[in-house]
């Protein structure tokens, strides 16, 4: 593994460098990629704030900077620009070097930062119902970043929190053992939507069965055995509808990284207790609760955190707190990220205060919820079918195979039958999955087939399609130098060989931000950067050395192509 700096982190720390040389080391060295060509490669910014802070001319503040910036070796040319900006132009030689470090390496030659423990809190399914389109931005978000961070270096531990507990449980054990005839009959669960609303209307329509699902709840609570393996059997069957999605989408979750409501159950009588003799919970009109004075209402009071309800159950709140203290004392995690709707913000950052004072988490360990918006229907509300039902993931799925095997085969339609249904599963569930993970993930997105099916603009088929005409580049070459040197004459391969030098950037925003959108930008970037550099300089009509380093760059591109997009989930193609 690589300990060296990314681009971006070297240029940075070596302006730092020369603003501490001259006095500046306050001042905010802000180094970014360039807007414009014209104004270099990357551009350093901060000079303003400390000459302003001095009572200086910014301008010459910045030629001070200039006199001390040592980037021998790395730019061929510094200017400045403006009123103090520090414009930095690379060295074609220096950008050279660091693709041929990465040339044929599975890592890329990314640097891995200092390693950390992070447990990744997504998915979460309640297991009283299908899973729905709902959990889709949770699965997907969670299983990018733990892609990301698990190629960065990091150990990486998932946490799929299901809903598994509570009174709704008791109703369904209790019908099934109705449906059934008996306890050890074969379950009929093969449409959980349906078993669900059924149950529901036996409750709500008969008093008899309503009291004994509440028993059920009762003794499910209570550890009775038999109803137990009632409860176990529901969930087998629930988690293997979850299973079948996520092998759809090409998740990486397992069994074993299930951890649901119910594995907390012990400890919730222990926590509540804790908060208590900590002097944090207290009791109000019957329930156990903490105030947090962090948190007021418009009148001024602090706000309720309820641990313990009047009846002596608890609550998911209560059952988060004990999440946290298992994850940091159990699974040592350096870092918690807790992917979950946006609209849950406020209850996490009552759950992390909380946590925080009453010791299970200390100020080392970082705890972050990765808040995500709705996606939303063209007309502008949560996404549903035409008769306003939840649209079930797994059929939205099949939806998408569904079209754009219809492209696939609109396109070639002399591909056998079989091939073209490959093609179309690594299309239809790529182009799902990046028109959500493409946007930045706080904001809300209208869900549209068409756009997310082009094979135009920022969309997964665009970049398959990228990776396909590189791939066939190389069908048409037999024999060449693998090790060949790569030499950057042309402004079109120094623009390509700048793209790919910033992979590594790309992940460290990723990382640092828990937001894939980064990675989905630089690989169209890098994708249409590929485009211009193919039109504008011949691969196989060159020859000898110029032709072989072209050759490079292109199996460069491929290559970060295919780990970019992996790390996404997103299948790559040969050919389409």
């Amino acid at each position: 593994m690589s300990s060296d700096l990314t681009l971006l982190q070297l240029l940075d720390s070596r302006v730092r460098d020369a603003l501490a040389a001259v006095g500046a080391a306050d001042a905010p060295a802000i180094v970014v990629p360039a807007a414009r060509p014209e104004f270099g490669d990357y551009q350093a910014n901060g000079v303003m704030a400390a000459a302003k802070a001095r009572k200086m001319n910014p301008r010459e503040l910045a030629q001070q900077v200039v006199d001390k910036l040592d980037l021998a070796g790395i730019a061929s040319k510094l200017e400045i620009a403006g009123p103090g900006f520090i414009n930095i132009t690379l060295d074609p030689t220096f950008l050279a070097s660091r693709l041929q470090a990465a040339v044929g390496r599975e890592d890329l030659a990314v640097p891995h930062p200092p390693a950390q423990r992070v447990v990744i809190d997504y998915s979460s399914p309640n297991l009283a119902k299908e899973m729905h389109v709902g959990h889709l931005r949770s699965t997907i978000i969670g299983d990018a970043l733990a892609r990301v961070l698990r190629y960065l270096g990091h150990t990486v531990i998932a946490q799929n929190h299901i809903g598994d507990w509570g009174t709704q449980f008791g109703m369904l054990t209790a019908f099934l053992v109705e449906v059934e005839g008996d306890a050890s009959g074969e379950m009929a669960l093969n449409d959980l939507e349906t078993f669900y609303r059924r149950a529901k209307a036996r409750m709500d329509e008969d008093p008899a069965f309503a009291d004994m699902a509440r028993q059920y709840v009762v003794k499910l609570q209570g550890g009775d055995p038999a109803i137990n393996v009632l409860w176990r059997r529901f969930l087998d069957i629930s988690m293997q509808h979850c299973e079948a999605v996520y092998a759809t989408l090409g998740v990486g979750l397992t069994r074993a990284d299930v951890r649901g409501e119910s594995a907390y159950n012990e400890a919730l009588p222990g926590i509540v207790a804790d908060l208590k003799a900590k002097g944090l919970a207290v009791e109000s009109e019957g329930a156990r609760v903490v105030f947090l004075e962090e948190f007021k209402n418009k009148d001024g009071e602090p706000q309720a955190y309820i641990v313990q309800k009047q009846d002596g159950g608890y609550l998911y709140a209560t059952t988060d707190l004990a999440a946290v203290r298992y994850r940091v004392d159990e699974l040592k995690a350096d870092r918690a990220l807790y992917v979950v709707d946006a609209r849950q913000g406020l209850h996490f950052q009552q759950l992390f205060t909380l946590s925080r004072k009453a010791g299970y988490a200390s100020d080392k360990v970082s705890l972050e919820h990765v808040g995500f918006g709705v996606m939303m229907g063209e007309d502008g509300k949560p996404f549903k079918t035409r008769s306003g039902d939840t649209v079930k993931l797994a059929e939205l799925l099949e939806e998408a195979e569904e079209r754009a095997f219809a492209l696939v085969s609109d396109k070639n339609p002399d591909l056998p039958e079989l091939q073209r249904r490959e093609i179309a599963q690594a299309v239809g569930i790529g182009a799902v999955k990046y028109a959500d993970l493409s946007k930045n993930r706080n904001s809300d997105y209208v869900f549209n087939w068409d756009t997310m099916l082009a094979f135009e603009g920022n969309t997964a088929p665009y970049l398959q399609y990228a990776y396909t005409r590189i791939a066939g580049v190389f069908r048409k070459v037999d024999a060449w130098d693998a090790g060949a040197p790569i030499v950057l004459a042309e402004p079109a391969e120094k623009a390509l060989a700048l793209a790919l030098t910033q992979f590594a950037d790309a992940l460290a925003s990723v990382s640092r931000e828990a937001a894939p959108h980064w990675l989905c930008a630089y690989l169209y970037g890098l994708a249409t950067q590929f485009m211009r550099f193919y039109e504008a300089c011949p691969v196989l009509k060159s020859e000898g050395e110029v032709r072989a380093s072209r050759l490079q760059l292109c199996r460069l591109t491929a290559d970060t192509m295919r780990t970019g997009l992996g790390l996404l989930g997103i299948q790559v193609l040969d050919a389409m």
